[in-house]
């Protein structure tokens, strides 16, 4: 038996004045996605408890069977796992954003999506400038980086910079026990990065510069089982996202790193698919990750969501399903996204979001179409987490 799991981040969304009031899932040409709840079940599944924030790092560990209640820590060790980076017993690590600043407001949580190559060469300088024995920056993609604060406190409060776009962003400063010595090194980094060669250019070509860092997610290593303890399964995770890459870290997971893929609008769609396939050569799982539909929402650009939808379900889901058809393997395929990011507020809220899910021995039900109206017809999961092992389960039936 082979296990399939999809996930188009953020697609789940409002209905939208533009689109005739309806949801960019329902109004986009999703041909595959439709095909899948038409053959197999669909229904509704609450990835994030209502205790927790609505997050990617909350979300995904819920898909891929794992309690967020019981095994979140944070966002930023999560991601270090990913990069490799060994975390002390004392050890506090933070996503680190490279953001565009002007005028006291957060402009770009992604400083125009700043490419790796040149955040990398902000990072570096950052750490020779700042770094010191308990203070380290480890460089990252595009916008996305490390801060380790070691014996730092865990229990700041930190604010996700692209739920503050567009906003005077003092009152979303790191608050709490430890937050002078975040705040100065926020504070610092402007001065240090305001003329840095990368950011002469990058103003010269008329792009956003990265002046100005901003910590966020903090926490200490998670301990959690493997996906073949929890599941008896191997498996493999493809994604450009530090987070769900580092999610498969502590996992156990294989990471497969596919060329091109960029965690927005220009990623290597079909790639991801054509690994994903080859990877079930020898595998028994595999978790699927696009970033595209989350980083439309966040920007607000409904065109560029619809588009992004279009992409993942002709290029990912199209591709993955007719060669698995094909392939005459037992299989469970799942599709779905992680969490909703409604384009009117343009960053993760609580909810319930839509799945569908077809395979050799997943029975039809009466639900046509992929969409979070159709999917309200049919089954519902209050707790995330109990959806691919329930999959799982009635897969060995």
């Amino acid at each position: 038996m082979k296990y399939i799991v999809l996930v188009g981040d953020g697609m789940a969304d409002y209905p939208i004045p533009e689109l005739g009031n309806k949801m960019p899932l329902e109004f986009a040409d999703t041909t595959n996605m439709d095909t899948i709840a038409r053959r197999g079940m669909s229904g509704l599944v609450n990835t994030i408890p209502d205790e927790l924030p609505p997050g990617s790092d909350v979300a995904n560990l819920s898909l891929v069977g794992y309690d967020p209640n019981l095994y979140y820590t944070g966002r930023g060790p999560l991601e270090a796992g990913s990069m490799g980076i060994k975390l002390g017993k004392d050890d506090i690590a933070y996503r680190c954003n490279i953001v565009n600043v002007k005028d006291g407001m957060v402009v770009d949580y992604s400083s125009g999506h700043i490419s790796s190559d040149e955040s990398r060469e902000l990072m570096e300088f950052l750490d020779d400038k700042l770094g010191c024995e308990d203070i380290a920056f480890y460089a990252g993609i595009s916008y996305r980086h490390l801060l380790v604060h070691t014996n730092g406190s865990e229990s700041l409060k930190c604010t996700p910079p692209h739920d503050i776009t567009d906003r005077e962003y003092e009152e979303y400063l790191p608050s709490g026990d430890g937050q002078k010595i975040i705040r100065d090194l926020m504070e610092k980094s402007k001065d240090i990065l305001e003329d840095h060669p990368v950011n002469k250019k990058r103003i010269a070509d008329n792009k956003r510069p990265g002046n100005m860092i901003w910590p966020w997610g903090q926490g200490r290593t998670p301990n959690i089982p493997t996906f073949a303890e929890k599941y008896g399964l191997t498996g493999s995770v493809i994604s450009a996202v530090d987070l769900i890459k580092g999610i498969g870290f502590y996992a156990g997971l294989d990471i497969i790193n596919v060329p091109g893929a960029t965690g927005y609008l220009d990623t290597n769609y079909l790639g991801k698919a054509e690994y994903a396939l080859d990877s079930l050569q020898e595998k028994d799982f595999v978790w699927v990750h696009v970033e595209a539909p989350d980083e439309a929402s966040h920007a607000g650009d409904t065109k560029s969501k619809i588009k992004a939808i279009e992409d993942f379900d002709s290029k990912v889901v199209g591709t993955v399903l007719h060669e698995i058809d094909k392939s005459g393997e037992e299989f469970v395929l799942l599709v779905l996204p992680d969490h909703l990011t409604p384009i009117s507020v343009r960053t993760h809220v609580h909810g319930a979001v839509p799945f569908a899910v077809c395979g050799t021995k997943i029975k039809s039900d009466a639900i046509e179409s992929y969409c979070e109206s159709s999917a309200s017809s049919g089954l519902l999961f209050d707790n995330g987490h109990e959806l691919l092992p329930y999959l799982v389960r009635l897969a060995k039936i």
